[in-house]
């Protein structure tokens, strides 16, 4: 049975933080550029940077070459609705989000957008979450980048079951930083992640993005085997 295409906005979410977005919304991006795709990131919220810092969308544009853009951006390293709290700072609403997206979709093929946290981590002052973002495109498709190890299979099972309870399509699953000697439980993790409908896109390297940028676009299609094959990456 011939795959799905890769719709045009694709969410990037993790089953919690710190589990490799970043380097994965990355991967993705390089991913699509070398199927000849146009493509950009866009991170609706950015926690924990000063102003004028670097923070995840720059990594993006280091590792990939692209122009990226925020929705907005919070001092405090913590959920964005509790950091705006801290500022007395508004956060834009779901329906600014979704105009920036669409605006970015005009003029590219593939928006890769980075949330914040995990898929019901509130983004706006009213309580959207980035599952809502995504439900607001029918053209677009949610992303889960997983641990290796321990714990990792509830953690991605509850976020699955979520997104299959909206309705909103599951692309598959990326482990966003696997050990070069994974242990027992990381190889019958990967196992398990593989054999779910959706499948296991792929897996990126631990230590992916202390790579030279050339040395990462071009490793990047080799990572996401399933998704490179569905966009058509040579």
């Amino acid at each position: 049975m011939t795959e799905a295409p890769v719709p045009r906005v694709v969410v990037v979410t993790g089953t919690d933080t710190d589990v490799g977005k970043t380097v994965v919304t990355a991967a993705v991006v390089a991913t699509a550029l070398a199927s000849g795709r146009r493509v950009t990131a866009y991170k609706p919220t950015q926690t924990g940077v000063e102003p004028g810092d670097p923070g995840d969308m720059a990594e993006v544009e280091r590792l990939c070459g692209v122009e990226t853009s925020e929705g907005t951006r919070l001092r405090a390293p913590m959920a964005p609705r509790p950091a705006a709290r801290l500022e007395d700072a508004a956060l834009p609403s779901l329906d600014e989000h979704v105009a920036r997206v669409a605006a970015l979709a005009v003029g590219h093929d593939l928006v890769v957008v980075e949330g914040a946290g995990g898929l019901l981590v509130e983004l706006t002052d009213v309580g959207d979450t980035l599952a809502d973002l995504a439900s607001a495109f029918p053209d677009c498709g949610v992303l889960v980048v997983a641990r290796s190890g321990l714990g990792t299979l509830n953690h991605t099972m509850l976020t699955r079951e979520a997104l299959s309870h909206r309705q909103i399509r599951q692309l598959g699953i990326v482990i966003g930083s696997w050990p070069d000697s994974p242990d027992v439980i990381e190889t019958t993790n990967r196992e398990y992640l593989e054999a779910q409908p959706e499948g296991l896109l792929g897996v990126v390297p631990t230590g992916a993005p202390g790579l030279e940028p050339a040395a990462f676009r071009e490793a990047s299609p080799g990572w996401l085997p399933g998704l490179a094959q569905r966009l058509g990456t040579p």
